[in-house]
């Protein structure tokens, strides 16, 4: 039983359910294959059928943890700081980011949107879902639009998503990992015939690596 003390902290942000936190090679988009230290935090309702990650849904499942315990472990690794899901913007985020930038890291977000933008980031990477669409005011924050195509109206989704983001965002199309064989040629060719886009794998699940 989560006492109210605890309770409270959660709701600021100056505890985080974590799920799990790892120093691994970041996989997808526009930082493949550099260093990373990745934080996933749990606690997810956008219920994508397909996520690789439904362990990480539920956030009672995971302790909460004191923001400056997850810095502290994450300023001994890389200079680069992933903070994932679940969907990290179900908490606040000003404590652990605001912490994370004083310890002199660069600090980025993949997120669905869902939820109102907290926090302070230096690369946002926004995955939209069908199932619980991006709140309005992130579209012109992201640098990176990470497009999952899982079946072939994702493309037209994609093409609604990417009218929404600002100029300069990087624009992605990745094929969901259990439908590769299916649809990496379709978006190789998609990509030819709209240059606009670039091609995401997830180089890391190549790599057997986390």
């Amino acid at each position: 039983m989560m006492t109210e003390e605890i309770q409270l902290a959660v709701d600021q942000g100056t505890m985080l359910p974590l799920m799990e936190e790892f120093y691994t090679i970041q996989g997808e988009g526009a930082y493949t294959g550099t260093a990373a230290y990745f934080i996933r935090v749990g606690g997810c309702d956008v219920g994508c059928h397909w996520c690789d990650v439904k362990e990480s849904w539920d956030a009672n499942l995971h302790p909460p943890t004191a923001t400056q315990v997850i810095v502290d472990n994450a300023k001994k690794h890389a200079k680069t700081v992933v903070v994932t899901g679940g969907e990290p913007l179900t908490w606040n985020m000003n404590p652990l980011t605001l912490a994370l930038k004083d310890a002199g890291l660069r600090v980025h977000i993949e997120t669905s949107g869902a939820y109102p933008v907290t926090g302070h980031w230096d690369w946002i990477c926004l995955s939209p879902k069908k199932t619980k669409l991006p709140v309005d005011e992130i579209y012109p924050l992201a640098h990176e639009l990470k497009m999952i195509i899982h079946n072939k109206n994702d493309f037209e989704f994609a093409e609604q998503q990417a009218a929404k983001v600002g100029p300069n965002c990087v624009l992605y199309l990745q094929p969901e990992w259990s439908k590769k064989e299916v649809y990496t040629q379709m978006i190789v060719d998609y990509v030819m015939a709209n240059p606009k886009w670039r091609i995401s794998l997830q180089t890391h699940k190549y790599l057997n690596i986390p």
